[in-house]
């Protein structure tokens, strides 16, 4: 198994910085304070608890985590945010709804740790990392296997647990041809990625990891597809119009064009960051055999396709030509072995 985590051809952005990387792990059999004391025992710092399903890990070595139960009903401060975000605080005052409205928020409030309760059987904590140098990744490997020595249980130990790892590299460079490239090599890789991933099929059913249309692939792989950066964004939305993709590109087009995307999409769950946010590995906790080096390895294998043109027209080509013929079934081994080349 190799556990040697691979360097990406850009390891920097354009202003020399180091490029990092956001990890989130989702997983079950382990409660807020437990994995946060987890993260706390490997990398120092403080634990802060905010509730009984969510805690914040403040100056590790590495920087902040945070550790919660991934549903928003759980957390009382997210609701909140949410409502001022939606435009529910400050609205004028209707007399009896207004005082009926409080009488029911305050019954949903001294619920909500009770409704986490009950979530935390079917509903993933989290633990998502801060934005980590590429060159430090090695240091998060331990937090696995702690974890799964706690008995935090991932996608494989129960077939109602959905639960993925995601990954967030930030981005080398902003301009629309760097961002094409990597969308071009991802479409062209995602067969041979889920094969070898085995992404697990109750993941597969919730649809928070469909892949993307196969028209809009063979569209997007055609060497001459060449569009600016706000022309790639409109055919994304085009025929993408959700986040749950395998790769959500949605927070990065948030943060290269504003302007363009909140015209074309109202989504308050978008965050705009400058990273890709790749969705499709499953969360192996309490699998031996498995490491994140894996999964982060099987990425820089899509950052070395996006970043030789050649290759990438050839396989584009090629992609177009399977498709013609109706042979895409065949497309993940013909990947798998044009990488071995």
């Amino acid at each position: 198994m190799d556990t040697a985590f691979r360097t990406p051809p850009h390891s920097t952005t354009t202003d020399g910085a180091p490029r990092t990387v956001g990890v989130e792990v989702e997983f079950a059999n382990l409660d807020a304070p437990s994995a946060a004391a987890v993260v706390r025992r490997l990398y120092g710092g403080a634990l802060e608890p905010e509730s009984p399903h969510r805690c914040r890990v403040t100056g590790t070595r590495l920087g902040d985590f945070a550790v919660e139960l991934d549903m928003r009903s759980a957390h009382p401060g997210k609701a909140e945010a949410e409502k001022t975000a939606e435009g529910e605080e400050g609205a004028p005052d209707r007399g009896v709804g207004k005082a009926v409205g409080k009488a029911v928020d305050g019954v949903v409030e001294a619920l909500r740790p009770w409704w986490g309760n009950i979530g935390s059987l079917v509903m993933p904590f989290e633990i998502a990392a801060p934005p980590i140098p590429i060159a430090r990744l090695a240091e998060l490997e331990p937090l696995f296997s702690a974890l799964s020595d706690q008995g935090a249980a991932g996608t494989d130990a129960s077939p109602l647990f959905a639960f993925g790892l995601h990954l967030n590299p930030q981005v080398a460079r902003t301009d629309g041809d760097y961002v094409l490239d990597h969308l071009k090599a991802f479409l062209l890789l995602a067969p041979w990625l889920r094969r070898e991933i085995r992404v697990d099929p109750t993941r597969r059913l919730t649809g928070f990891i469909a892949a993307f249309p196969v028209d809009y692939a063979v569209k997007v792989v055609d060497p001459a597809y060449r569009p600016d950066l706000d022309g790639l964004i409109g055919d994304y939305l085009e025929a993408n119009p959700t986040r749950n993709r395998e790769l959500d590109l949605f927070p990065l087009f948030a943060h290269l064009a504003p302007q363009t995307m909140a015209a074309k999409l109202a989504d308050p769950h978008v965050r705009p960051r400058p990273t890709f946010h790749y969705r499709l590995p499953n969360a192996k906790l309490g699998d031996p055999d498995c490491c994140l080096a894996q999964d982060w390895n099987r990425w820089v294998a899509v950052e070395e396709l996006a970043a030789d043109r050649g290759r990438l027209d050839a396989l584009g080509a090629d992609f177009r030509a399977f498709a013609a013929r109706k042979a895409l079934d065949g497309w993940a081994a013909e990947a798998g072995r044009r990488l071995a080349v």
